[in-house]
């Protein structure tokens, strides 16, 4: 089962040499829980470093506010969801 879960955004690379276009091609890395992943973040170009943004299959789609992130990571937590090392590079999370 694939989920979208919240990360915090602790780098931007903006790769503007690609096509002149910046937003298009910037990423970011952002922690799940200590596990770091490096996303696109095409889908939030307002999005700026210890924002909270929700992901899917490598793309930030959401930026939402830090009450709401710890909520959801919460529930995950309340049910045992971890991020393991292998889902977080496939995009999942799995139960434990």
């Amino acid at each position: 089962m694939c989920l979208a879960v919240p990360g915090k955004v602790i780098g931007i690379e903006e790769n503007s040499e690609r096509n002149g276009n910046s937003s298009l091609w910037r990423t970011g890395k952002v922690s799940f829980g200590g596990i770091i992943k490096e996303v696109s973040l095409a889908y939030v170009p307002d999005v700026k470093i210890g924002d909270y943004v929700i992901v899917h299959v490598g793309f930030a789609l959401s930026i939402v506010d830090p009450e709401e992130a710890e909520e959801t990571l919460n529930y995950l937590e309340q049910l045992e969801v971890k991020p393991s090392p292998i889902n977080a590079v496939l995009g999942e999370v799995s139960s434990s």
